[in-house]
């Protein structure tokens, strides 16, 4: 069996935090080629999609041999694990795999649900699970829903890891200016959401396989912060699903299965659904780590249980 993952410069990938390579390193466990690319590399020729790509032996980290032409449906499976921004390149890259797709190859997520699912607005679909929120770039209508939930939080739509995420008063100087900057003078459209308090107890991440909840971890923000982000310092901590946490998931669940969005990440805050995320989830290194779980040998035996 073979496996190809369409990532990011290996050289930028630490293995000792990226869901990535623990992905790769287990498929490597179950004795599954592992090959890898970026975006850059993908190719179609007509009906037929290639790829110049390289296999590597990601345990211990990492050999790489030299890279090769192959066709994309020489592989079993595909996992588009590409960082965000959900560019020009990137969505690119997602159609160029939806010519393997047609060919019979499993790529996960799907590249479709990939350009449908953005890792705010998706969440949209659920909103009764959320908290008030509004996606607007009219600056009237953004004071109005600040001026009635007294503390709002700002999100740019295309941001990731917690960047550009503003918590704003209704009460605070300036907010037209910075409303104005933040969608570009009502140009571009951003997501305010009710701020809510028990952030400072934590944002928690769920991982969901193919639609089951299969990993937690709770992250509480650095001191001065509300972000509770890993990349932005949140320090992560043990944790267990509440009832109400297991039903977000459930009401989740079958969506996800029927959109072929495989590995999911989503976000939780008091209770409430904040940010579904696709394109490439992290936090498999930290559930492993303070759960004392092999999640990631887990993943890729759900995989093979349930699709190859």
């Amino acid at each position: 069996m073979k496996q190809l993952f369409v990532l990011d410069p290996i050289e930028l990938i630490n293995p000792h935090k990226d869901s990535s390579a623990a992905l790769m390193q287990a498929a490597f466990r179950a004795s599954i080629e592992v090959w890898i690319c970026t975006p850059a590399d993908l190719q179609a020729k007509g009906a037929k999609a290639g790829v110049f790509a390289r296999t590597v032996i990601p345990e211990p980290w990492i050999k790489i041999d030299p890279s090769q032409k192959l066709a994309l449906n020489e592989f079993d499976c595909i996992w588009m694990r590409k960082d965000p921004p959900v560019d020009e390149a990137f969505l690119y890259a997602t159609h160029l795999l939806e010519v393997a797709e047609r060919d019979g190859v499993l790529v996960l997520n799907k590249p479709a649900s990939l350009r449908a699912w953005n890792e705010k607005l998706g969440a949209l679909r659920f909103s009764k699970l959320m908290a008030p929120t509004l996606v607007a770039s009219r600056i009237n209508e953004l004071k109005e829903f600040a001026q009635e939930h007294g503390e709002v939080v700002l999100k740019p739509l295309g941001g990731k890891g917690g960047q550009g995420v503003i918590r704003v008063a209704k009460a605070s100087k300036g907010i037209d200016a910075l409303l104005e900057l933040v969608t570009s003078q009502e140009q571009m459209p951003v997501m305010m959401q009710q701020f809510l308090p028990q952030v400072i107890e934590g944002d928690k991440r769920i991982l969901l396989v193919n639609g089951e909840p299969l990993g937690a971890i709770n992250r509480r923000p650095k001191k001065g912060d509300f972000r509770s982000n890993l990349a932005l310092g949140g320090q992560a901590e043990t944790t267990k699903l509440s009832i109400r946490e297991k039903e977000i998931c459930e009401e989740l669940s079958s969506d996800l299965k029927n959109e072929g969005l495989f590995f999911v990440g989503i976000d939780v805050i008091g209770g409430m659904l904040s940010e579904i995320n696709v394109t490439s989830p992290t936090g498999i290194r930290e559930v492993e780590s303070l759960m004392k779980i092999p999640l990631a040998d887990q993943i890729i035996k759900c995989l093979l249980n349930d699709f190859c």
